[in-house]
């Protein structure tokens, strides 16, 4: 399937009497588009920044006729590469579509436009005693729209779930320009193709998502957390294992490896801190983060609960947080650590592969093997309740970027092997799709590449995302870097 690439000098000329101002061509405007947080630079040839739903349906509509692509992004925290114009084109910027349209206390839903940071929803949700759960780590700066083209989780899924889970219904403009209504605004609904679960986690490439209506749950009364401190990670996951094999579902469990909990150990909570260096060797261990909510009655008793099984299970420190303001000190380490890794290496290629929960301490057993086969550093943490384990692989030697990208196929070779996946919520975009075959069967390649070609008889949206494709330009993705 061809590519569609940029749009003409004389169709920019038109673009521009036909969106205003809302068309931006300057160059500043062009670099800030250019990037998301995959490390990846892939520059458009314009951008227009969507102020409603006519808009979005207008430039699609020019699309078709003019043969260029369109682009949706959000604000940008993907780390797939799954915004950017590898082709060039027009980058259709959601993130001025921000309303939160209406929080429905009777109904219990938010319907909201796809600019919307997740983490505003949640505070205005809370205002009203309800609660959205999805919380990526990029919560206060991702939006809700890039949260459902991702179907984007974050700690609290292996209670609640991704964000598919939450969205009822949602209007879409398609490919061709056609404005649709998927799902409804009810907890159940079963007529005809589910074409809202379809769109969702489809990295905008079946279509630009322009409201949605969510589910919302009442708020728990209350919310507590605990760290410990483990030996090494084997001893850790078995204390994860054990935890939820003995009739406790926390709302999120994390872990930090070795190297993780190193890097961003200055940032503990100062009484934290003390007791980590007190308690913990300075070699394999692990720290595992455990929240659970509830009423205040029923979450003292399941953290206590916790607190004993980690014992038992050979935890050199327990570490509480007794109060909001503890429980968000440790939230903020954990949620720094992706950050810390960035800026302290020149090559970092993020990976968020998913094994079953019995197989993360396998698969993070066979870290070093890939360390020292590669010569790469590999930093493990993420999600241990749900098995979407947040590999990060990096070098202080920017020539050694053929070595990491190496490296992270190896990853993902491992866990595949294990009975994973290769990405657990981050998406394909361009910076996975080589690998896509690994995991999905040409025949269902095949179907999936009939859906794209029906719904973008042209291509015209989000091309050369998620498929490996031979069209796809020659070296694009190395000359970026």
């Amino acid at each position: 399937m061809q590519h569609p690439g940029a749009p003409s000098p004389d169709v920019l000329t038109l673009l521009a009497r036909e969106f205003g101002a809302d068309l931006l061509t300057r160059a500043e405007a062009l670099d800030a588009r250019s990037r998301d947080d995959s490390g990846l630079c892939l520059p458009p040839a314009a951008v227009l920044v969507a102020r409603g739903e006519a808009q979005v349906a207008r430039l699609i509509v020019l699309a078709n006729q003019h043969r260029f692509a369109v682009i949706p992004r959000g604000a940008g925290t993907g780390l797939a590469g799954g915004c950017l114009a590898e082709t060039g084109g027009v980058v259709l910027d959601m993130t001025a579509m921000n309303r939160i349209l209406a929080i429905d206390a009777d109904c219990v839903t938010a319907t909201v436009e796809p600019g919307v940071l997740t983490g505003d929803l949640r505070r205005a949700a809370k205002a009203k005693g309800l609660f959205y759960p999805p919380d990526p780590a990029s919560l206060d700066t991702s939006t809700i729209g890039g949260n459902a083209a991702t179907n984007a989780g974050g700690p609290a899924c292996v209670k609640y779930g991704t964000t598919r889970d939450y969205v009822l219904g949602l209007t879409a403009v398609l490919p061709t320009g056609e404005v649709i209504q998927a799902g409804t605004a009810t907890r159940k609904g079963v007529v005809g193709y589910d074409l809202t679960r379809l769109l969702v986690g489809s990295e905008g490439t079946l279509g630009v998502i322009t409201q949605l209506t969510l589910k919302l749950l009442p708020h728990p009364a209350h919310q507590q957390c605990l760290a410990a401190v483990f030996a090494n990670l084997d001893a850790a996951m078995q204390a994860i294992i054990s935890v939820m094999t003995r009739g406790r579902l926390p709302s999120a469990m994390e872990f930090l490896d070795a190297k993780c909990l190193r890097l961003v150990g200055d940032l503990l909570p100062g009484h934290v801190k003390q007791r980590l260096q007190s308690g913990a060797s300075d070699s394999g261990e692990a720290l595992v983060l455990i929240e659970c909510d509830g009423t205040r009655e029923e979450t003292a008793r399941a953290v206590a609960e916790i607190e004993d099984i980690c014992r038992e299970l050979g935890a050199l420190a327990i570490l509480p947080a007794p109060d909001d303001a503890a429980r968000e000190e440790v939230w903020k380490v954990r949620r720094s650590v992706s950050t810390r890794i960035h800026e302290a290496c020149a090559v970092y290629i993020p990976e968020d592969i998913a094994v079953p929960i019995g197989k993360i301490a396998q698969m993070v057993a066979g870290l070093p093997e890939v360390e020292q086969r590669f010569g790469v550093d590999v930093f493990a943490f993420g999600h241990a309740g749900d098995g979407n384990i947040h590999l990060n692989l990096t070098s202080p030697d920017e020539a050694a970027r053929p070595r990491v990208e190496a490296a992270a196929e190896e990853c993902v070779r491992r866990a595949l092997a294990l009975g994973g996946t290769m990405s657990g919520e981050h998406g394909v975009g361009l910076a996975k799709r080589h690998l896509l075959p690994l995991e999905i069967s040409p025949a269902s390649l095949k179907v999936q590449r009939g859906i794209k070609a029906l719904l973008d008889p042209n291509n015209i949206l989000n091309p050369g995302k998620l498929f490996p494709d031979a069209d796809a330009p020659a070296g694009a993705l190395k000359e970026s870097l």
